[in-house]
């Protein structure tokens, strides 16, 4: 089983978690693109759910496939947000960002009863810190914050565009990705990140989750919290 269809089994497997009369809260990046395309294709047969959407991205892919995509103001609370994850550790600790929507995630996240994760078994790791944690920072805070990561111990690097253009994120925000290493505290990291003037939200999504999809060669799994 290729990667691509890894991600493909699983969105479809969490679409089947969604039920009629849901609001659901649409995820960002490429396996949240495939459970999109599933609850895209079950409300085309007559599925009504409501939804909020964690990026731009995903609200205009939700519309094409006649999905309701609303925003939280008329949507507060959600009772299921179903995303991907950078990687997964025990406890279903996660790191999340890599599409630079990490902000809204978690947002939508957090306006959900029930969180669930949706990913291959390649984001499986024993300790977070193998994918470089993103943190979103405000534009004119960038000096000092680079500056006070470097300071504890992780390396800031900005993300720019394939084009070599500064990446900018849907809240008109700067991205530094940090070479970690392995992340052995993360609520102390998370901690740290969060002290500094100037960041937004990292990528650590700590006690969010309750529930991961995994897909593998054998189908797909459930690991709970």
């Amino acid at each position: 089983m290729t990667q691509d269809e890894a991600k493909q089994l699983v969105g479809q497997r969490a679409a089947e978690f969604v039920e009629d009369g849901m609001a659901v809260g649409l995820g960002t990046g490429t396996t949240s693109v495939q459970f999109i395309h599933a609850l895209g294709a079950r409300v085309q047969a007559g599925l009504k759910v409501r939804c909020v959407a964690s990026s731009e991205s995903s609200q205009q892919l939700g519309w094409s496939l006649g999905i309701d995509v609303t925003t939280l103001d008329q949507l507060p609370e959600l009772d299921l947000y179903i995303d991907g994850a950078d990687e997964i550790a025990p406890g279903l600790a996660l790191i999340k960002g890599g599409g630079g929507a990490l902000l809204r995630e978690k947002i939508v996240a957090s306006a959900a009863k029930k969180f669930i994760v949706v990913a291959d078994d390649t984001k499986i790791v024993p300790h977070l810190g193998r994918f470089p944690l993103p943190i979103e920072v405000i534009k004119m805070a960038m000096p000092l914050v680079k500056r006070k990561l470097v300071e504890i111990g992780l390396d800031p690097v900005q993300r720019l565009n394939k084009d070599g253009s500064i990446r900018i994120t849907d809240e008109g925000n700067f991205i530094l990705d940090c070479a970690c290493g392995q992340i052995l505290d993360p609520e102390e990291t998370a901690a740290q990140i969060r002290s500094i003037v100037g960041v937004v939200e990292h990528g650590l999504f700590l006690k969010m989750a309750s529930l991961a999809l995994i897909a593998g060669e054998d189908g797909v799994r459930e690991i709970k919290s």
